[in-house]
């Protein structure tokens, strides 16, 4: 079977130059980069080499950078790392509900550890109002009596593909710190989860007062098992994995040298695919073209392209997240994958729950939506045979589904679904 893959916000096929350097450490620089024979510190040159190759994808310091397994324990470490008073946890945590799962579950748990969690919320499109930030702020300024701030968003969303204002956050991070209402006895610090964003829109820490971020190269054609944290100089972090003076002290472990120098093979291809600005807008194209074909295909059935109302600049222009009324993601999944078609329903971490997506029912999403929501999203290695075949696919297996639940599509009067169904519903 040729399969079209349409779920590269879950993870993308490695670049065969990737798969090339995993393969050639695995063979030839398997020593332990902390040992200080020959061998070892070949290993390590290599490593740094890599770290030097992400730094300057995301425009850091090398030494600000901390290897982990992957975007979760990235996550993780961002906020556990910086909420943690000596051995308890501590402080006031500002997120959201339409945070990656690798977010929201430890916040909960961070709550239920005496933290302090203020949850802001979006409109329906997923876009967090600025000044709802700082509202939050000079709330937890009142109220904070130890520990630090910490303001935790997703740069983009990894089933919407929705893109914050970073940029304002940040400012509003910084204005809060230095308000007379903090007087300097609080640290604001500012953690971006850019695990969708890095490798898809260009993201320069250097214009970004961000004190974190995390990111992880599978979703930039990198291999799977090396996630990396940037640490802002100065910005203190507890260790979560002890036993090893590893990544200046901030995470025990032998490093992983080949999914390491995939990951800076990875970041250097990145640099190289930002650059072509005509690639990525005739990629934003192919998902716009994937967009309008399916829904045009269903005139008698609602049908909602969350977020679908943004500008173009408020959008990864790789992701789109649709909604069918009525019907079940999970159920039009299994449909295409049995026609090839790979694609997801919200984040891969949580398949095979019958939940509609927490995320799109805190946007304000219509259940009856959140339940039929597939998202599709597309990678440099996607193709218009791609966009052609989930044209032609993706309708054809809706209307089946929809066609045996009576009452719910209306093909006499087509006009029954109205534009702003089709067009401008805002999850995704």
């Amino acid at each position: 079977m040729d399969w079209v893959y349409l779920d590269n916000n879950a993870t993308t096929q490695p670049d065969e130059r990737v798969v090339a350097a995993v393969l050639d450490a695995s063979q030839n620089l398997w020593a332990n980069p902390s040992s200080v024979h020959r061998l070892g510190q070949l290993a390590r040159q290599r490593v740094e080499l890599a770290r030097a190759s992400i730094a300057r994808l995301i425009s850091a310091k090398d030494r600000e950078l901390v290897f982990t397994s992957g975007g979760t324990e990235s996550n993780n470490l961002a906020l556990r790392g910086t909420l943690t008073q000596g051995n308890k946890p501590a402080g006031t945590l500002i997120t959201t509900d339409i945070e990656h799962a690798a977010i929201r579950e430890p916040a909960t748990e961070l709550a239920a550890s005496g933290v302090t969690v203020i949850k802001l919320t979006t409109d329906i499109a997923g876009l967090i109002d600025v000044h709802s930030v700082t509202t939050a702020l000079h709330q937890a300024l009142r109220n904070n009596s130890q520990g630090p701030i910490l303001v935790s968003v997703q740069w983009a969303n990894n089933e919407t593909g929705v893109i914050q204002d970073i940029a304002s956050i940040a400012q509003a991070c910084r204005e809060a710190e230095h308000s007379p209402a903090n007087a300097g006895q609080s640290r604001v610090l500012l953690h971006v989860d850019a695990t969708q964003a890095v490798g898809k829109i260009p993201v320069d820490l250097r214009l970004i007062a961000a004190d974190l971020l995390t990111l992880a190269p599978h979703k930039f054609h990198g291999p799977k098992g090396v996630g990396v944290l940037f640490v802002r100089t100065g910005v203190k972090l507890k260790p979560l994995n002890r036993g090893g003076a590893q990544e200046r002290d901030r995470r025990g472990g032998t490093e992983n040298t080949p999914a390491i120098l995939g990951a800076g093979v990875a970041a250097d291809l990145a640099s190289d695919f930002l650059a072509d600005t005509a690639r990525i807008a005739t990629l934003r194209t192919m998902r716009d073209r994937l967009e309008q074909g399916i829904v045009s295909a269903l005139p008698g059935l609602r049908v909602a392209i969350n977020s679908g109302s943004l500008a173009p600049e408020q959008r990864l222009w790789n992701t789109t997240n649709i909604g069918f009324a009525h019907l079940q993601a999970e159920a039009i999944l299994l449909a295409l994958s049995e026609r090839g078609l790979c694609a997801s329903a919200g984040a891969a971490c949580s398949s095979g729950s019958l939940e509609p997506s927490p995320v799109l029912l805190a946007m304000g999403i219509d259940e009856a939506l959140a339940h039929g929501s597939v998202r599709f999203s597309l990678s440099r290695f996607t193709t218009n045979y791609d966009i052609d075949h989930a044209i032609a696919l993706v309708p054809e297996v809706v209307l089946r589904l929809a066609r045996a639940m009576p009452g719910l599509i209306n093909e006499t009067h087509p006009s029954a679904t109205s534009p702003r169904d089709k067009t401008t519903a805002r999850a995704d």
